[in-house]
């Protein structure tokens, strides 16, 4: 029996959406930067759009304006019928549902901000990288806590809807991604360069296990059923890195993860670059290799041809 693959979103840095399904590919708002696609909800998918716009895009894959803003917004969730966006300069707004962005004045208050870092490096003499800003940002399933990936900044908490804040942890983990458990409310994760971050207090205190990687640096991180998805290199300009994997509920050592998945991947794994829901995971490289499991990670392939420069995966 043949297995119909569920459909797939890949954002790209600037040439839109590329929509997958089993019989077509179709490039959606082409020209422009699409990043942090996220589920709204109620069926849709979010994304920031040109690094101005949060938009939402219908399950017939219509795409229509949210709200807009002169900040460099970067990444995006939703609770309910509110969304909560970060920015290039580290500040977070908060959408209402008619669209008005009101600025998360807590935010700036938040204890240790004035030791946050811009989380760039020397190459060949000049300095490359983001801006300090909100990296990712996600809720906890019950909407009680929201969780903010500065980089650099650690990972402020909120528990009473951004009004006000608390770091966890610590400045110096270079945090690259967050991600909250779809449907346990303590369980959160994050990949940084000192390893998987791993709390069971929904984000007031962490863990690091860099136990079977083959390099601390992780970047980018993800919920299966009933594993750990994690992806490490040596570095954010690596060329090339791994994708591992470990029982949530396990304390154990990560583990590559082989069946079918090449040891190496071409370029890191990034930001949003692992995606999963239910039995389904996806991984797309840097190179726009993307990887697709629809056994828990047990075994992959390579359905879809490369893609340019990719920023995130989403699985419809």
């Amino acid at each position: 029996m043949i297995v119909a693959l569920p459909s797939f979103l890949v954002a790209t840095w600037s040439d839109g959406v590329f929509s997958l399904t089993d019989d077509a590919i179709r490039q959606e708002l082409a020209g422009h930067s699409v990043r942090s696609l996220v589920a709204d909800g109620r069926g849709g998918v979010l994304g920031i759009v040109g690094g101005h716009s949060l938009k939402r895009r219908s399950p017939d894959g219509q795409w229509f304006s949210i709200a807009h803003s002169d900040l460099d917004l970067y990444c995006c969730v939703s609770i309910g019928n509110v969304a909560f966006v970060g920015t290039d300069d580290a500040q977070i707004l908060r959408i209402s549902p008619d669209g008005t962005p009101e600025k998360l004045r807590g935010f700036d208050a938040v204890a240790g901000r004035d030791k946050w870092y811009a989380g760039g490096m020397l190459v060949d003499g000049k300095y490359v990288g983001p801006p300090l800003g909100i990296r990712s940002i996600a809720a906890t399933c019950d909407g009680a806590v929201l969780l903010a990936n500065v980089h650099v900044g650690g990972i402020p908490r909120s528990t009473d809807g951004g009004a006000t804040w608390e770091p966890t942890i610590d400045i110096a983990a270079d945090v690259h991604q967050v991600c909250a458990h779809p449907t346990r409310p303590a369980a959160a994760i994050a990949a940084a360069a000192v390893g998987l971050c791993v709390s069971s207090d929904a984000g007031h205190t962490w863990t690091v296990e860099r136990r079977g990687l083959h390099e601390p640096y992780c970047s980018a991180v993800a919920f299966g059923r009933n594993d750990i998805f994690v992806a490490a290199s040596n570095g954010p300009f690596a060329p090339q890195g791994a994708v591992y994997r470990r029982p949530m509920d396990s304390d154990g050592p990560l583990s590559p993860l082989g069946g079918g998945m090449p040891k190496w991947t071409d370029g890191t794994v990034d930001t949003d670059c692992i995606a999963a829901r239910d039995s389904t995971i996806a991984a797309i490289d840097a190179s726009g290799c993307l990887y697709v499991s629809s056994d828990d990670g047990g075994s992959w392939s390579q359905p879809f041809d490369r893609f340019p420069s990719p920023s995130g995966v989403y699985i419809c």
